[in-house]
């Protein structure tokens, strides 16, 4: 509903003029009150028919001093009957229109008789203005968007004014009925008559080119949220990741960075997005220390996703051993054959064998593909550790399997050789 204190002002003032002022008078007053009336001159006024007048002031003051809405529309139905003037028509369908704006469930009815008010276009300068207003308010109030935009501009081609909020109410409107394109234009008005940065303006541009998948504009747009609002936090990360989806990694780094740096990341999307560009920019280390700090804080989830993401970054920074702790995390987090395989080879790249024999074991136990070259790797683990026996027998078990027997045969010699000069019989 429309604000009752708001309305009843605007609508006494307007009332007062009209009943109480003489015909001179009511045009003088206008025109050295509302600035309106400057474009105005020519525009005739009117006043109220005798009968229809003493009427309206009885419906006036069962809503002001009575505060009984229902009966003011009761007496105003009764004279929209017996009103033949078209300025006596008009304004009572203003005066219903603003009753009904005030009642809970009113406002279909409100935009109804407002709506026929206005197309008379024979109220006086003012009222036509305000009706105007009131009833692309109520339109969009109503989610009737493409009616409110229509008044909208009826009431700015009516009054000759730009006001930043009927420029942003427009473009909210096109918002509501998928018509980007067109946000842009009133968007772009509302900045320029605005006295200060509009915010809500440069809001509305951004999801405007977001749902044109005009990333590029986009960017532009909050490059200058952040320039003119640097204290809202939220405009640097959606700057960072912006810059990500139009392949701008080095300025992506750079934003989401100094953001970091003034701690204004703080939702687990935005540090995984800042370890994710460090990893693209050839920074594996970093990556790693940041998803380590904010795994181990609770920030970001302990799951398979998060622990594998690290346990490949600390690989690729060649930190072997947190790699390792990271893939036996993920392993026993998931019981999955992969992982543990991932495992098993960073334990034997790193030379720790048994480590590497228990997490092999622990793959073929859950089924792990290619298990051929699994027992080959037992092999290299086994002979390593000088365990002759167990190398053997992996070795005729990777001779099971037709993608390792031929190379599984060659080592066949070659441990039966090893063993027997190191005195293990097989």
């Amino acid at each position: 509903m429309i604000n009752r204190k708001t309305l009843l002002c605007a609508f006494t003032l307007v009332f007062s003029l009209v009943l109480t002022l003489p015909l001179s008078q009511t045009v003088y007053a206008a025109e050295k009150s509302d600035p309106v009336a400057e474009k105005h001159k020519k525009r005739k006024t009117y006043l109220l028919s005798p009968k229809i007048g003493k009427k309206v002031t009885k419906a006036f003051d069962e809503y002001s001093t009575n505060n009984n809405i229902p009966e003011a529309i009761k007496i105003l139905h009764d004279l929209a009957e017996r009103a033949k003037k078209d300025y006596d028509k008009a304004y009572v369908d203003r005066f219903l229109g603003n009753m009904y704006a005030l009642q809970e469930g009113g406002a279909a009815k409100a935009i109804k008789h407002l709506k026929a008010a206005a197309e008379l276009d024979v109220l006086n300068t003012s009222e036509q203005a305000q009706t105007l207003r009131l009833l692309a308010d109520l339109q969009m109030q109503q989610e009737k968007f493409a009616d409110a935009i229509s008044s909208y501009d009826a009431w700015m081609d009516f009054t000759g004014k730009q006001e930043v909020s009927v420029y942003l109410r427009k473009a909210q409107a096109y918002y509501q009925i998928g018509r980007y394109a067109e946000m842009i234009a009133p968007i772009d008005q509302a900045i320029a008559v605005s006295d200060k940065p509009e915010k809500n303006a440069y809001v509305l541009k951004l999801s405007a080119y977001y749902e044109l998948k005009d990333y590029k504009r986009s960017v532009k747009v909050l490059e200058q949220l952040v320039s003119l609002f640097p204290e809202d936090r939220r405009w640097w990360a959606q700057l960072g990741m912006f810059y990500m989806m139009i392949d701008e990694y080095g300025k992506a780094l750079a934003t989401m960075e100094l953001a970091y740096k003034q701690e204004l990341l703080e939702k687990p999307n935005e540090i995984k997005a800042l370890a994710q560009l460090y990893a693209t920019n050839g920074m594996p280390y970093k990556s790693g220390v940041i998803q380590d700090k904010y795994l181990k804080s609770g920030l970001l989830e302990r799951n398979e996703q998060s622990l594998s993401t690290l346990a490949n970054t600390w690989h690729a920074a060649k930190e072997i051993d947190r790699a390792a702790e990271y893939y036996k995390a993920v392993a026993e987090l998931t019981d999955k054959a992969s992982y543990w395989r991932k495992l098993a080879n960073l334990q034997l790249q790193n030379q720790n064998y048994s480590a590497a024999v228990e997490a092999y074991n622990k793959a073929l136990e859950l089924g792990a593909k290619d298990p051929g070259r699994i027992y080959m790797s037992l092999v290299e683990a086994f002979l390593y550790q000088n365990k002759y026996r167990d190398a053997y027998a992996s070795v005729l078990k990777a001779k099971e399997y037709p993608n390792t027997k031929k190379s599984a045969t060659s080592w066949t010699a070659y441990i039966r050789e090893k063993a027997g000069r190191n005195g293990v019989k097989l």
